[in-house]
């Protein structure tokens, strides 16, 4: 089945947060995913204020003070899709208190948490242009990470092979998600 006409077959109600670290393709995958599920989409960068952006250019990482209100920004964006028509946004959500945040203004958000080796997200991020985040925040990234947990409504994958090869074994372990309780 193409991406490009997939249709999620649970409630387009749901709100969905594509995760992971600098370089993973939240933006590529959760945009090819928005367009699969009939979704709106928002780029989680967006929602930075400029001194984030201005902070990761020069290859320093954000602290928790810092995400505030970048979280509360894009908690506003899927609590207003929430019980509407959903919506997917692409954001590292990195800590299960990021996560936790995010969950208070979107009950039931699910997250596709995009993973893979060092080494293959390291030579993406180095081969991509025009983006603020340089390589040598990576190791922030991982250090900050915490993984989905058993408690948590989400699903891992593996960032391997093409963007549309990712994107189908995303929309198949959604696929397999209990339908939302509206």
């Amino acid at each position: 089945m193409s991406t490009r006409t997939a249709r999620y077959d649970v409630s387009s109600q749901r709100v969905i947060v594509v995760m992971g670290v600098a370089g993973t393709g939240k933006t590529t995958v959760g945009r090819l995913l928005a367009e699969a599920l009939a979704l709106p989409y928002a780029e989680g960068d967006a929602f930075h204020p400029p001194a984030n952006v201005d902070k990761m250019s020069a290859g320093i990482p954000l602290d928790d003070a810092d995400r505030r209100p970048w979280l509360d920004a894009i908690g506003d964006w899927i609590g207003a899709r929430a019980g509407r028509d959903g919506g997917l946004v692409a954001a590292s959500s990195l800590k299960r208190s990021y996560r936790d945040r995010l969950r208070a203004a979107a009950p039931g958000a699910v997250f596709v948490h995009l993973t893979g080796e060092r080494p293959l997200i390291e030579h993406r991020m180095a081969a991509r242009t025009g983006h603020f985040m340089p390589t040598v925040l990576l190791d922030s990234q991982f250090a900050t990470l915490e993984p989905l947990q058993e408690d948590e409504l989400g699903l891992a994958v593996d960032v391997s092979g093409s963007p549309e090869e990712i994107t189908e074994r995303a929309l198949a372990a959604l696929r397999r998600l209990p339908t939302p309780k509206n």
